[in-house]
């Protein structure tokens, strides 16, 4: 079991400020978390590879190849307002 000091600091670590109560709940789930933690340790994995991914895909995406762009009358079609061939909209800048 988790003692609540431990429980406090992780939780000042974490820049949380906890009730009492929610102290005595997080302790006990820290210690459940722990306790399964324990379980897995206890897994005889001498014959698996370390690994940094748990997929072996290296390279899923595709390669980046250009591509010819629509022509901007289809792009612009279903704007409310364009001129020369740009989309036209109201300044967002703040004047001070």
């Amino acid at each position: 079991m988790i003692d609540r000091e431990t429980v406090q600091n992780v939780a000042k670590l974490a820049r949380l400020g906890l009730s009492e109560e929610e102290v005595v709940t997080f302790g006990n789930q820290l210690s459940a978390i722990l306790d399964h933690i324990h379980i897995l340790q206890e897994a005889d994995v001498s014959g698996v590879s370390p690994t940094a991914h748990a997929s072996r895909l290296t390279n899923i995406m595709r390669a980046d190849e250009p591509e010819p762009s629509y022509p901007p009358e289809v792009l612009l079609a279903n704007a409310p307002d364009q001129e020369d061939n740009y989309l036209k909209v109201n300044a967002v800048l703040e004047e001070e």
